[in-house]
């Protein structure tokens, strides 16, 4: 019996928000179903020729109280970067917090709008540079 990874399904409260959060990663939205009936919105994003490693988010048209709440129900996503340097600055110049900073060379932690825990893993490896080498970690991931 053959098994196929299909995608990770994560709940979100401000839809625009955590697309936002997800494009800065440098995901794009592969497909879309609004679902009038069941009052929910499915937002597939997946890398740029990765459409079949998607991300789901979903989104309830009548709110979710539980979000967000820091259960980290599922873990993380991870994504490889190809310079997690840059990519951590290009999310810090927009406001988001870096939870665990890249001081290795190799991984870091942000968190969505909706408290989603985000890996981020280097491609190969970085010498540590400053600031991050000696960057405290800020919450949690």
């Amino acid at each position: 019996m053959a098994l196929r990874y299909l995608h990770t399904m994560v709940r979100v409260k401000d839809l625009d928000k955590t697309m936002d959060f997800f494009r800065l990663l440098g995901l794009e939205e592969t497909k879309r179903t609004e679902n009038e009936r069941g009052r929910f919105t499915l937002v597939f994003m997946a890398p740029p020729g990765q459409e079949d490693c998607p991300v789901e988010l979903t989104y309830n048209w009548d709110g979710d109280e539980g979000l967000p709440s820091d259960s980290r129900h599922f873990g993380h996503l991870a994504y490889r970067v190809d310079n997690i340097y840059e990519m951590c600055q290009k999310l810090m110049d927009a406001g988001v917090t870096i939870n665990r900073p890249p001081r290795d060379g190799h991984m870091a932690f942000v968190r969505s709008p909706d408290n989603i825990s985000i890996e981020l893993l280097q491609d190969g490896h970085l010498d540590p540079q400053e600031p991050w080498a000696s960057m405290e970690n800020t919450g949690h991931w």
